[in-house]
């Protein structure tokens, strides 16, 4: 996969992208860096296969708003957003604005490899994704609080966050998102949001309950 495929690297700390830029040559890539959005938005529309590799917080574009911009030019580039100050919110804002996946720095080689391989085989593997009805028969199975919990973490609360409104503990928590995780047969945050955003039927059974006496709470400012 590495011998036909460009990695772009936008990282605006060169330490971070000179760093990056030798792990990914190292591991067989080619690779262009780029220190700002603005000079890989210069090279659209790209030739042969491409992945993006790019950093949250920027000056001028951001990461989210980058994402945001190549899904209106329709680029449809494989994306992966890194961060050094990543938070579940910023997560599910990447997942929305269609990165494949979130990860923290300092990124490990073998997390970050695994990251672009997914990255590129997910059109491909988009016929291993269970079909509405199979999420659906998923999504009946969580209890009450099961959904509460998840509602929380679509939108982008943090554990803590999820217990004070719920008035449970933050270990109470994450045995029900642990326990969502597995009956979504989510392997990670990143493919429970593709399968909320995707095939939707993830959002229109939570909608279903918010409108039920079952205790929720306000959605949270964006």
């Amino acid at each position: 996969m590495a011998n036909d495929l460009t990695i772009h690297l936008i990282d605006d700390e060169e330490s971070s992208r000179r760093s990056l830029t030798f792990l990914l040559v190292s591991a067989g890539f080619a690779v262009r860096a780029h220190s700002c959005a603005n000079t890989f938005l210069e090279l659209l529309p790209l030739s042969g296969r491409s992945c993006l590799i790019t950093d949250l917080r920027m000056p001028h574009v951001d990461g989210i708003e980058l994402l945001q911009r190549l899904n209106r030019l329709g680029a449809g580039v494989p994306s992966i957003v890194i961060t050094g100050q990543g938070d579940v919110g910023a997560a599910v804002n990447a997942m929305k604005a269609g990165a494949s996946d979130f990860l923290e720095k300092p990124l490990r080689e073998e997390a970050l490899i695994a990251a672009i391989h997914l990255a590129m085989g997910q059109r491909r593997q988009s016929h291993t994704i269970a079909g509405s009805e199979t999420v659906a028969a998923r999504v009946r199975q969580l209890t009450d609080r099961e959904h509460q919990v998840l509602t929380g973490v679509l939108d982008g609360l943090q554990n803590k966050m999820i217990a004070y409104h719920l008035g449970i503990s933050s270990r109470t928590v994450e045995v029900h998102r642990a326990n969502v995780m597995a009956k979504m047969g989510a392997r990670n945050l990143a493919e429970l949001m593709r399968m909320a955003m995707t095939i939707h039927a993830v959002k229109q059974s939570i909608e279903t309950r918010r409108t039920s006496p079952v205790k929720v709470w306000p959605a949270c400012a964006r």
